[in-house]
């Protein structure tokens, strides 16, 4: 097997003038950006390709399976009702609130064959988040499942259950075309403030993402064919096993595979390992994106051999950073992905992945999470924005056709996080070395639990609403399971760990609930300008 190739050239190749993936120079919002040349201008144009696919598996789960044609037809069907019960028009949002489900996926593209603008809902969400989110975000109506349509309730927002939607009897796709930076979808991330916020994600955005997706399948295929190898399967059968309120499935999963053919099978429930296997074996699962978390599970676990997950060809962890040791751990678990694992470095703000650690960049740089993919920039930074030289940690900037148009209705927050000129401030910490990325931390002070975010100063907000606590910080400690789980030390008076616990429990998601606690009544240490000095805190 020869590994002469050269994976830069090809994909200059591949992005070169004429190729398909030809990288071009378009003004986006005032900035001259690089985009794929040959792009679909339209969201709405990959869905009525996909026709093409008919009756190939789209969405699987459990029994249900939903082709391509039935898709379409549901689409269809949902588009008219939305327009026509709840007067959904060109802009308006519609949220969807619900566990993953192929109805959550038609409930979406019909939002976005209307022109509206698709709410991804956290399914995690309580009462007082969702009435925050549900409010700021205004939608026409919400498309709940039972267990969180009384999230929704009361607040003037007419509901429609997710299991009551049509599959049948629309009369036509709507005619409806948005210009490439309208906007197409909402997802949320964890407010620094107390509050989630909603990044806006636009139709160029979405598009975009396509088009990357496409382009790493045909690098896929001419990385075979240099080496010998053979292809990738196809059609090809994606695992979902994360939220579709997170770009790992929505964006980086069910929107992409519907302009490839490929199936998207939806695992149901909280991550079992035993549960997700047999999905795997039963639908001979060709390619599946996890967490940290869920990749520590399964090399951890004992009995793998019981199940047949020859099928599964390419691996990648996402969402948090992951060590050397532990993708060594799950190649020895599973020898089918022994050269295919990938790494990549993103968040919600930039749509995708930023950059991508394929299998042979893991090899030669194993702690790198990869180079840029095609037309994004990374710069890094000081605080204020100026650019460091290689191998110096600072901020990660990110310039590129795949970030937010902002946060909804959040000018200030939006206004920090989009400088100018394209560019995206992240927050997060890391080094450039030979055009390769190297993470230092996701933000100084966020904590990354099992994939999700939990920022301490907003599970801090809350805990400071408590009459007994006089102050109090937040941070994260290791975790052999979670990565990081969420730790908290209160200055407080006559209330016990299980009181705030509760207490915080009502107010937020369950996942930013603190596991470890100090009480004490010793003041925090703080700096001359009244910071507390999270540095060195300990339980």
């Amino acid at each position: 097997m020869s590994t002469s190739i050269d994976p830069a050239a090809l994909r200059a190749e591949l992005t070169g003038p004429g190729a398909a993936f030809e990288l071009t120079t378009a003004d986006v919002r005032g900035s001259a950006l690089p985009v794929f040349a040959n792009r679909h201008t339209a969201l709405r144009d990959w869905l009525v390709e996909s026709a093409q696919f008919g009756n190939r598996d789209y969405l699987v789960q459990g029994e249900r399976r939903v082709t391509y044609a039935q898709h379409l037809e549901a689409v269809t069907a949902v588009a008219d009702l939305l327009a026509s019960e709840y007067g959904v028009r060109v802009g308006d949002r519609v949220a969807i609130l619900a566990a993953n489900s192929p109805d959550w996926v038609i409930a979406c593209w019909a939002a976005i064959a209307l022109g509206a603008v698709a709410v991804a809902g956290n399914a995690w969400w309580t009462p007082r988040e969702a009435e925050y989110s549900l409010t700021k975000a205004g939608p026409s109506v919400v498309i709940a499942d039972a267990k969180r349509a009384a999230l929704a309730a009361g607040l003037g927002i007419p509901v429609h259950r997710i299991d009551d939607l049509p599959h049948t009897g629309g009369a036509a796709l709507p005619d409806v075309r948005r210009a490439e930076d309208d906007p197409a979808l909402i997802v949320y991330t964890s407010g620094t403030t107390g509050h989630p916020k909603g990044a806006v994600h636009s139709q160029r955005n979405l598009l975009a993402v396509i088009e990357y997706h496409r382009y790493t399948d045909a690098m896929a295929r001419e990385l075979a064919a240099a080496f010998g190898a053979p292809p990738p399967p196809s059609p090809r059968r994606f695992l979902m096993s994360l939220p579709l309120f997170h770009i790992a499935s929505l964006h980086n999963c069910a929107i992409p595979r519907l302009t490839t053919g490929d199936a998207v099978v939806i695992d149901s429930g909280r991550f079992d390992v035993d549960q997700v296997l047999a999905l795997i074996e039963r639908e001979r699962v060709t390619n599946w994106a996890i967490v940290p978390t869920m990749a520590h599970r399964i090399a951890e676990h004992d009995g793998l051999e019981r199940y047949d997950l020859s099928s599964l060809a390419a691996l990648s962890i996402n969402s948090a950073p992951s060590s050397p040791a532990l993708k060594d751990r799950v190649r020895a678990a599973v020898p089918s992905v022994q050269a295919a694992i990938a790494d990549s470095y993103g968040l919600t703000e930039s749509s995708t992945a930023a950059t991508v650690a394929t299998p042979l960049d893991l090899a030669m740089f194993p702690t790198s999470v990869g180079r840029p993919i095609p037309s994004v920039s990374v710069s890094i930074r000081t605080p204020d924005g100026e650019v460091l030289p290689d191998g110096v940690e600072g901020e990660i900037w990110l310039r590129s056709q795949f970030n937010m148009l902002g946060y909804w209705d959040d000018a200030d927050a939006t206004a920090a996080a989009l400088p100018g000129d394209g560019w995206l401030r992240t927050g997060d910490l890391g080094s450039l070395r030979d055009e390769r990325l190297y993470m230092s931390t996701r933000r100084r002070d966020l904590i990354l639990r099992g994939g999700e975010n939990v920022y301490p100063a907003e599970v801090e907000a809350v805990l400071d609403e408590h009459p007994a606590v006089a102050e109090c910080a937040v941070f994260g400690v290791d975790d052999a399971d979670l990565g990081q789980a969420v730790a908290a030390i209160v200055v407080c008076n006559d209330v016990d760990e299980g009181a705030l616990r509760a207490f915080v429990a009502e107010r937020l998601a369950y996942y930013k609930v603190p596991a470890h606690w100090r009480l004490t009544q010793t003041p925090l240490p703080r700096t001359a300008t009244g910071k507390v000095v999270r540095r060195g805190l300990a339980l």
